[in-house]
């Protein structure tokens, strides 16, 4: 029975470190990958200095270009609500701009599963986000415009 309770004890202590350890990792991929830099407000605007408590929550300013208009999600809220084999599905099945989806599918399953658990121990926190809009719709927020604009023309004379 003491061989059991030690080979017990001994497998909590390692998954509890394995976990610290993806916690870790994905509060660096976080960090690394600029995800507080749309999905907290008042992040780039401060130079990072947002309290770990109040990042990722989201923010309800859009985004509006050709696919509508796309908002910054709670991700605390999104991994709240999804086990991890869900979170991973909804990753891998991409959304809209301007998302770097790409650099986010690109990230190893490992990689994925760490930013998961990052989010995880930070815990639900803020409101949910806006919903997406289809072009053409009324955009109730404030909003930053991604349309190309037409080249404009600059004199570059030498002075005199």
């Amino acid at each position: 029975m003491k061989r059991t309770t030690a080979f017990l004890s001994l497998c909590l202590v390692m998954t509890t470190a394995a976990h610290a350890d993806d916690v870790e990792r994905g509060r660096y991929l976080v960090s690394v990958g600029g995800c507080n830099d749309c999905h907290t407000a008042q992040f780039a605007e401060t130079g990072g200095q947002v309290p770990e408590t109040q990042r990722l929550v989201g923010v309800p300013v859009g985004f509006s270009g050709p696919w509508g208009v796309s908002y910054p999600a709670n991700l605390r809220l999104t991994a709240a609500r999804h086990d991890e084999d869900a979170w991973m599905a909804r990753v891998r099945a991409g959304g809209l701009p301007p998302m770097p989806w790409t650099a986010l599918q690109a990230m190893t399953d490992a990689d994925l599963r760490s930013v998961y658990r990052y989010l995880r121990h930070l815990g639900p926190a803020g409101d949910e986000t806006p919903a997406a809009l289809p072009p053409g719709a009324p955009i109730p927020t404030p909003h930053f415009v991604f349309v190309p604009q037409a080249p404009t023309t600059v004199s570059m004379a030498a002075p005199r």
